[in-house]
């Protein structure tokens, strides 16, 4: 059986990849990928874009590609941008995998699809009704409708992951900053933040996608997945300073101060991101596919220092 993979020179598709390279593994994208000896077919995600060439003799599609979310976005309709390649871009290529006898269709959503956050100790869970609060979240949202559909029009099973913010060897943006900082102990008024929050080790995101490749529970299903433990910002940057060899060094500022701080400074957003909730329930996924993260946190960010990923 064939696997054709998308998005597979972006940070969860190349660890998907690398874990299935001895496969019979097919990647479709705009540019190939470091393996030289993988079969490459070069294409965007894209609506008006015909795959029937790159998907013949293909059972399984990992869609990992997406437009990712843009911190400073400078397009002039961002939800547009979005839509382009995150909802019709992924619906014109699961109605051509269905055509082509595709059996099943992985994609990677988002937790964003759920919302931007949750009260404490409260979860989202796999069967909430959607609540994208932002456009990237809206594309995936949408994406997830129109797979839902083709599934049951075409037969061709959907399974739908949903990963709340991943990290590991390679991670960019504001979790690498939080690495450095780590790193470098440097002392930081974000010794008393006391929210919960979950993420996922790109170790377990990467066993959970390839454990959906041919479970047959996994079919037209939706998870959410996380490394299943709760950590607040003040232990989260603990436990990296830890995992960089050095004693944690965080000053504990009460967090209602640091809010007010960064609302008057006009950093709420960067505020709400430190001290704010998002957990996620698991519970579904591990019941129905038996499945339990691999890692623990410890380990993913002991591996993101030192760039292991198995």
């Amino acid at each position: 059986m064939k696997i054709l993979l998308t998005g597979a020179t972006g940070f969860v598709g190349g660890a998907v990849l690398d874990k299935l390279k001895f496969n019979d593994v097919r990647v479709l994208g705009r540019s190939r990928p470091e393996l030289a000896e993988v079969d490459f077919v070069a294409a965007e995600i894209k609506s008006n874009v015909n795959y029937l060439a790159a998907l013949v003799g293909v059972g399984v599609i990992i869609h990992s590609a997406a437009r990712v979310h843009i911190m400073d976005e400078n397009v002039e309709d961002p939800l547009k941008a979005f839509r382009d390649v995150n909802t019709f871009g992924t619906l014109n290529l699961a109605q051509q995998a269905a055509v082509a006898g595709v059996k099943r269709f992985i994609f990677i959503s988002s937790i964003k699809v759920n919302g931007e956050g949750t009260q404490l100790n409260e979860q989202y869970h796999y069967n909430d009704q959607a609540l994208p609060e932002d456009a990237y979240g809206q594309s995936k949202s949408e994406a997830e409708i129109g797979l839902r559909k083709i599934a049951q029009e075409t037969g061709m099973e959907v399974v739908i992951i949903r990963p709340p913010l991943v990290y590991g060897p390679g991670v960019k943006a504001n979790f690498a900053a939080m690495m450095n900082v780590a790193a470098k102990n440097l002392p930081l008024p974000l010794g008393a933040i006391h929210n919960k929050r979950n993420l996922v080790a790109l170790e377990n995101l990467v066993d959970l996608i390839v454990t959906c490749i041919d479970h047959p529970k996994a079919a037209n299903e939706t998870f959410l997945v996380s490394d299943d433990q709760d950590v607040s910002t003040t232990e989260l940057l603990n436990k990296m300073t830890v995992a960089a060899g050095k004693k944690p060094w965080l000053i504990p500022v009460p967090m209602k101060l640091i809010q007010l701080a960064a609302t008057i400074l006009g950093k709420k957003s960067v505020a709400d991101r430190l001290c704010g909730n998002l957990q996620v329930d698991i519970s579904h996924t591990k019941e129905v596919l038996n499945w339990t993260p691999p890692i623990t946190l410890e380990q993913g960010l002991a591996r993101c220092f030192h760039g292991k990923v198995n």
